[in-house]
């Protein structure tokens, strides 16, 4: 309560300072805009009376948008954590002052060390699973599994190009027993192949597997676990499984872009976006479905399932973006000659 309180005040207690900007453009996440707005957006604006815009798509389209437009009216960006590494390393930021930060502090030694590497704050962490319609396909417990001939057009994969399409490839490498990093994504590649007859879709929006399953074009799509209440809402029978074996994780991340002019507003977000109350909030199965990445964030066991919380985030392993973004243009090269032809 404390803490709620004193996050509050940074909004509340300090206001507006006469001639400052009262607004703020967010680039965001095109899943569950909705909530988005209900829970993050509009609770914002009423804090200190500012008027929040945003524009929203998946995070390589965004990405690109502000990489390719330096005059962009883009504030703050949530971005997917490989494309935050990329701005950073084209210099898309500003550098993040922590001292502006108060729930800087609430971040783990592991997130504070990702801030250094991306000058991005994480504020959520997603990782990967199977979705399936049980009453069609049976138990899925195992990512071999997908490679099963009972499974023919009937599956949607990440595209390559999305959040979660490299750890596709290294699930594909698991499957081949081979450590991708070795290899170059040889044995991963040459595993998609194998997958290929089975796979009825490439997605980039996770949020048109709903109506994919809806329309029985597939009953079973490998799905950051951040799509999985937007999905189980709309389409009964649907079953979320991480398997024993592991997953891979991946971290949301916010940055100021480099050209914004309003700071002030920025470093408001952000902390906000990190708060205990906010954090809580998102994490609820009705709302955005975010796992919390503020440590002091303690979730009903209703709210922690289908998350990378608890014994998921324990198992969840981590990609090395820096090799992956060293591979990722032959890899997608490779992955369209295999999967879109």
């Amino acid at each position: 309560m404390v803490v709620i309180m004193a996050t509050a005040f940074l909004f509340t207690g300090c206001g507006q300072k006469a001639g400052q900007s009262k607004k703020i453009t967010v680039s965001t996440f095109g899943i569950s805009t909705k909530e988005m707005k209900n829970d993050v957006v509009s609770p914002f604006e009423k804090l200190d009376n500012l008027d929040v815009k945003t524009q929203s798509g998946d995070s390589a389209a965004r990405y690109t948008q502000i990489a390719h437009n330096p005059n962009n009216s883009i504030d703050v960006v949530e971005l997917s954590q490989n494309n935050a590494l990329s701005g950073n390393k084209k210099g898309l930021f500003q550098k993040i002052n922590f001292n502006k930060l108060k729930n800087f502090k609430t971040l783990s030694h592991n997130q504070q060390k990702l801030v250094e590497e991306t000058n991005s704050i994480p504020y959520t962490v997603n990782s990967m699973g199977i979705i399936y319609n049980s009453k069609k396909v049976g138990k899925i417990t195992s990512w071999d599994q997908l490679w099963g001939k009972k499974f023919k057009g009937k599956i949607a994969i990440p595209d390559i190009t999305t959040t979660f399409g490299p750890a596709m490839l290294y699930v594909a490498s698991d499957h081949a027993k081979t450590d991708i990093s070795k290899d170059n994504g040889k044995a991963g590649l040459k595993a998609m192949k194998e997958l290929k007859p089975n796979v009825a879709k490439t997605y980039t929006q996770s949020s048109d597997l709903a109506n994919m399953f809806k329309n029985g074009e597939i009953d079973v799509a490998v799905v950051g676990d951040f799509a999985v209440s937007m999905i189980q809402n709309s389409t009964p029978n649907m079953e979320y499984t991480v398997p024993t074996s592991g997953t891979y994780a991946n971290y949301d991340t916010i940055s100021i872009v480099k050209n914004s002019k309003n700071l002030n507003n920025d470093y408001k977000y952000i902390d906000y976006r990190l708060s205990e109350k906010t954090q809580t909030r998102a994490a609820s199965t009705k709302s955005l479905n975010n796992a919390p990445v503020n440590n002091n964030v303690k979730l009903t066991s209703k709210d922690a399932k289908n998350k990378t919380y608890g014994d998921i985030a324990k198992r969840a392993k981590t990609i090395d973006f820096e090799y992956v973004n060293s591979q990722l243009k032959n890899w997608i090269t490779e992955w369209n000659k295999i999967m879109n032809k």
